[in-house]
């Protein structure tokens, strides 16, 4: 196993650890969200925040995940010559493109669980 492997797997794993926070994330902030919901009609600050909180991670994700296949296309050619299989036939851009979609995800959730067990 190379270094860079090593080091790809790493890094999917800590993101699939902060995104297993998930669950426990929507299970704190579910109760709140009742709770808003019951005492007005306007969606309540911890929806308008989860709903932000979604589609910001979700866009730079998406942006993310562009600019590390369009980082991965501008090596190919150097790749190729230096007689390498370029990154984006062997499915290693594809890999780095998924993490660097997840990690916002991942961050995001991290942050809410911090923010909202600290209220318990």
């Amino acid at each position: 196993m190379t270094m860079r492997t090593r080091k790809t797997a790493r890094h999917g794993m800590s993101i699939a650890a902060e995104l297993m926070l998930a669950p426990m994330v929507m299970w704190m902030r579910l109760p709140m969200m009742a709770m808003e919901k019951r005492t007005s009609t306007d969606p309540g600050v911890e929806t308008l925040r989860a709903i932000n909180e979604k589609s910001s991670a979700l866009a730079e994700g998406a942006l993310a995940a562009q600019l590390s296949l369009m980082q991965s296309a501008a090596q190919f050619w150097p790749e190729l010559l230096s007689g390498r299989t370029p990154s984006t036939l062997n499915g290693v851009a594809a890999e780095l493109a998924m993490h660097a979609a997840l990690k916002p995800a991942g961050r995001t959730v991290k942050a809410n669980y911090r923010r909202l067990s600290s209220k318990r």
